[in-house]
């Protein structure tokens, strides 16, 4: 029933909005020519055009596509303002007409390849307002920007409304992964005083009146040039209803119901929808409220649907969305998605009972596990309708997606909830299952304790019920606990039982889970061994389809090549991990991925990008669970090395933590982060008190390694191989070191190599650079400061980048982190930002 894009004729040029007659659009012939030079060059690219609703941004596609030459296929897509919006549905509209490898792709992995294959000849894709896309297609879209060096002639067009992205958008993370990708950008800005006088013409009305009305937005000025005369509407809503209002009787029938549908609808089925009225129909496409779209039928604007869609009277609204549902159910509408969007707005409880799980399953499966969560908030209200085994169900798949989105503390209690059903059951397998669910969800919210008593109750539980798969599961879930608060030689002997067991019962599942924690175990033990599990772990995931444990066997490993210094395969590890994650959704896999970037980054010398990475993921979760200890510690250790006043307190706090949650990764990173601020600041009371804390633990590589110990630097580290230099007793080499450590903006370590040279008899000892105090906004890292001041001075980002001695790519990249940190929509914006703080001028500084 609901309409698709797919391919574009000619005809879809046809516009509103900005057009002057039909000659041209007014103010965007220059970015025309530059989309149009982006597809004749031929060479593989993403173009992002942003600006706020209204702006005209579908009016500038479509001029594009109508001019795009036959030898690129051309598609296009639309997200759509749902509930929860349906899976992949504007890469399954794009594709449906072209009968390529993504007509067939219905499996969640396959989907990825299939998209791909689809651009093996030239294609032009326009995926329309991805601010409303769903996890899955974001993930897919993800995935082909990064392989755009690979496919000849690919001109992926994504548009959306930066004004509808806050820093926590998923969105605004998907264009942060994207950084190192060369991405073009187009700003559509609002028309000027001379373009609204130009398009007013002939209308009577004051132009400049118009101008300060509207703010040069295309769509707000032409709804109030197509309304009454006498007066100017106050909003865009005004000037939207006003036109609306002038329709008869039918027309406003027919309109008022397609208001409720936020996509276009299948001409085949306009009949149905609208009950005949097919006049009024007509007249409301001659008024300019609705347009044809191919074979479809649908709102010139979604501010116009939604305008209209919200002016109406609650009962009415619910009445039209119930006709829709009605429709979709007796059609066999399989999407999910859309009749769980309706049955919401139709309150149709019966139906939400029904096709919400459902709906939540196969989001999850795909990876849009936001959708997941939005479908089953919208059933929950109504769980006491269900069975209590029904009701178990929700609420553990909900306690999961809780935990998936980073949302532990509500895992947890949503998990309980469950346990509590199925309690009232008797014992089962699936008390068992969900009782080890649950002693993760404690876990990663930092309640250990909590957690090992709910696997003790499951392990106890299962030995009762007596299943071989389940009595697996329990002493999987048992050893994985063994393994990560420390007790390696206990986790190896309960791991191997459990391997036995999930091979026996053909738990494939299982059994990954199992190589990836005698991983972990053996690792600590120093054995090689533990490498070789976790490769295993995450090979055997792949292979069954089981993606959370892959997502799981990627963060373990990159903890593990980070402890045993293995710098070239953690590269390697999280730059494929990562990828993994992200586009499949696993936000808290990829906060503990990013966290090891960033001590990757500290490692390489690279502090500002380390602390800029640790302060943005900080930020941008509220829930950080047990990874709290890893990020702030990684914060800590960066601040302490720079002799930062808040290290202190900041990593006092976290030792606490740690110590609390006794997770064996979080303790490791703590001690060695506190410790070594006891050791910088010379305080060797609380560094021989945390050794002492872990000197049950020295069998374990991560706490051999302790500032202060023997053999505690690491040479490949040019801050550590500079201190290994200052303890030489050769004053060249101790220079050597302290030039590096200037450099590094290490000033603590720096003033431990000046005593060391006085000592050595020394006389001229260089000062180091003086700090240069200036407001820093936003928490821009030094490089972006210096880039932030060129671009204020007017250069071009090739320019920067001869100034500075980058690459353009990293200045494209730095400029693009600049425009977010500062809320800038265009470099104008940044560039005033940068006067307002002072910062213009400050070149020859």
């Amino acid at each position: 029933m609901y309409g698709d894009s797919g391919d574009v004729s000619p005809d879809r040029s046809r516009e509103f909005g900005v057009r002057h007659g039909a000659a041209r659009l007014i103010e965007r012939d220059q970015h025309v020519r530059e989309l149009l030079d982006v597809v004749g060059a031929g060479d593989s690219t993403a173009v992002l055009v942003t600006g706020e609703a209204g702006i005209g941004k579908t009016s500038l596609i479509r001029e594009v596509v109508a001019r795009v030459g036959p030898e690129y296929r051309v598609l296009v897509g639309s997200c759509d303002d749902f509930l929860a919006p349906p899976l992949l549905q504007p890469i399954r509209d794009a594709f449906r007409v072209a009968g390529g490898p993504m007509a067939t792709a219905t499996e969640p992995e396959a989907v990825f390849d299939a998209f791909l294959n689809e651009f093996r000849r030239p294609t032009v894709l326009v995926i329309e307002d991805v601010h409303w896309a769903d996890d899955a297609t974001l993930d897919v879209l993800r995935y082909l920007v990064h392989r755009l060096e690979q496919l000849p002639g690919a001109i992926v067009i994504l548009t959306y409304r930066e004004d509808a992205i806050d820093g926590r958008h998923p969105l605004r993370g998907w264009l942060g992964a994207l950084a190192d990708v060369p991405i073009r950008r187009i700003n559509l800005q609002p028309l000027s005083l001379d373009a609204v006088r130009s398009i007013a013409a002939g209308s009577g009305r004051d132009a400049t009146e118009l101008f300060e009305l509207t703010g040069g937005n295309p769509f707000y000025l032409t709804e109030v040039l197509a309304g009454p005369g006498d007066t100017i509407p106050a909003t865009v809503v005004d000037a939207v209803l006003a036109r609306f209002g002038r329709l008869d009787a039918d027309s406003l029938a027919v309109v008022e119901q397609l208001s409720v549908i936020p996509t276009t609808i299948e001409l085949q089925h306009i009949t149905k929808v609208v009950g005949g009225k097919l006049d009024g129909l007509s007249q409301a496409e001659q008024a300019g409220v609705l347009e044809t779209h191919g074979n479809n039928i649908g709102f010139r604007h979604e501010l116009a649907r939604r305008a209209i869609e919200q002016a109406l009277p609650p009962m009415r609204r619910r009445l039209l969305n119930a006709h829709i549902l009605e429709l979709m159910i007796h059609c066999g509408d399989v999407h999910q998605a859309r009749v769980v969007h309706h049955a919401v707005e139709a309150g149709d409880i019966a139906v939400l009972l029904e096709h919400g799980p459902r709906a939540a399953r196969e989001a999850s499966l795909a990876g849009s596990h936001r959708q997941a969560l939005a479908h089953l908030e919208a059933v929950l209200p109504y769980a006491d309708r269900l069975t209590v085994a029904e009701r178990a169900a929700l609420l553990d798949g909900y306690a999961w997606e809780l935990h998936i989105a980073h949302r532990f503390a509500d895992a947890v209690n949503a998990g309980q909830q469950a346990v509590e059903l199925l309690g009232q059951l008797g014992e089962s397998v699936a008390l068992v299952e969900t009782l080890m669910r649950q002693s993760r969800f404690l876990y990663m919210a930092g309640d250990t304790a909590a957690s090992v008593a709910r696997s003790d109750k499951a392990i106890a539980i299962a030995s009762r019920v007596g299943a071989v798969a389940v009595r697996a599961s329990a002493a999987a879930g048992r050893g994985m606990l063994l393994a990560l608060t420390g007790d390696a030689v206990e986790a190896i002997s309960e791991l191997e039982r459990a391997h036995e067991l999930a091979c026996e019962a053909g738990r494939t599942d299982i059994d990954a889970l199992c190589h990836n924690y005698l991983g972990l175990a053996w690792c600590d033990l120093g054995s090689p061994t533990g490498l070789k599990h976790l490769r295993t772990s995450i090979e055997l995931a792949e292979s069954t389809g089981d993606y959370e444990a892959v997502a799981r066997g990627y963060t373990n490993l990159a903890e593990m090549l980070y402890r045993e210094l293995h710098w070239g395969e953690l590269a390697d590890c999280l730059r494929a991990g990562l990828e993994f994650v992200r586009e499949r959704g696993f936000g808290s896999h990829a906060y503990n991925l990013e966290v090891h970037q960033a001590l990757l980054d500290l490692r390489q010398g690279e502090w500002a990008a380390a602390e800029e990475r640790l302060r943005r993921l900080i930020d941008s979760v509220d829930d950080q669970g047990m990874l709290s200890v890893l990020s702030l510690s990684s914060l800590g250790r960066v601040l302490a090395r720079r002799g930062a006043p808040e290290a202190e307190g900041l990593l006092a706090d976290v030792w606490k933590r740690a110590r609390r949650q006794r997770s064996l990764t979080g303790f490791a990173y703590a001690a060695t982060a506190y410790a070594e601020w006891a050791w910088l600041n010379d305080r060797p009371d609380l560094l021989i008190s945390i050794k002492d804390e872990v000197s049950h633990l020295t069998e374990i590589q991560a706490f051999r390694r302790l500032p202060g110990s023997h053999g505690w630097t690491n040479v490949d580290d040019p801050y550590e191989q500079a201190l290994e230099l200052a303890e030489s007793g050769d004053s060249d080499e101790a220079l050597q070191a302290l030039q590096v450590l200037d450099r590094l903006g290490a000033a603590p370590a720096a003033a431990m190599v000046r005593r060391r040279l006085k000592e050595l008899g020394v006389a001229r000892i260089p000062r180091g650079a003086q700090t240069r105090t200036r407001q820093n906004p936003c928490g821009l890292t030094e490089r972006q400061l210096e880039v932030l001041v060129l671009l204020a001075d007017g250069l071009t980002n090739p320019q920067i980048a001869g100034e500075l001695v980058l690459s353009v790519r990293t200045v494209d990249r730095h400029v693009s982190a600049i425009l977010g940190r500062l809320d800038a929509r265009t470099r104008q914006e940044a560039a005033a930002a940068a006067r307002s703080l002072g910062l213009a001028g400050e070149r020859s500084a």
